[in-house]
């Protein structure tokens, strides 16, 4: 623990604790959650794609993006975006259309192809959130709880990028 954290009375503390236990989590959820579609990729023999490229195309969807968008919409989590559309186009799952407003921006939406890897990974989160709810691993409410939450951390740390810095 740093210097900083020995000034903290207990309250203070406990709620460090916590937000650096949340922090740990976020971080190995999202490696748990790429390990998970790469088994599920390993067992339906999908080996040209890696599950970052693979959660690249269920986020973008039926929407029609550009590459800053994608970053800007929280539909990737990656720092090398570029690379990943060029693979995806080339081996198919994505096509991509230069704007003829601005011919520096690409416009990018999924192919037949990736519409299909789309939806093998919409059918593994849905039989995933089947079995938590069937297992009672976790309520509907307490996944709202923990959706309001998340979505009140990723506010303070957007305004924390925007305000601060």
């Amino acid at each position: 623990m740093s210097i900083h954290h020995q000034v903290l009375d207990g309250s203070q503390r406990a709620f460090m604790l916590g937000y650096l236990e949340n922090l740990a989590l976020i971080e190995r959820l999202h490696r748990l959650l790429l390990d998970v579609i790469k088994d599920e990729f390993e067992r339906l023999a999908i080996l040209e794609i890696n599950p970052v490229q693979a959660l690249l195309l269920f986020n973008i969807g039926e929407n029609e993006v550009t590459a800053g968008e994608l970053k800007s919409r929280g539909y990737y989590q990656g720092s090398n975006v570029s690379y990943n559309l060029k693979k995806l186009v080339d081996l198919g799952y994505m096509h991509h259309q230069r704007s003829e407003i601005d011919r520096r921006s690409v416009r990018v939406r999924l192919t037949e192809k990736g519409r299909r890897v789309r939806h093998l990974i919409d059918g593994l989160f849905v039989r995933h959130a089947e079995a938590m709810e069937k297992r009672g691993f976790v309520s509907a409410a307490a996944m709202e709880d923990v959706n309001q939450t998340l979505k009140r951390m990723e506010r303070f740390w957007g305004e924390q990028i925007r305000y601060i810095y």
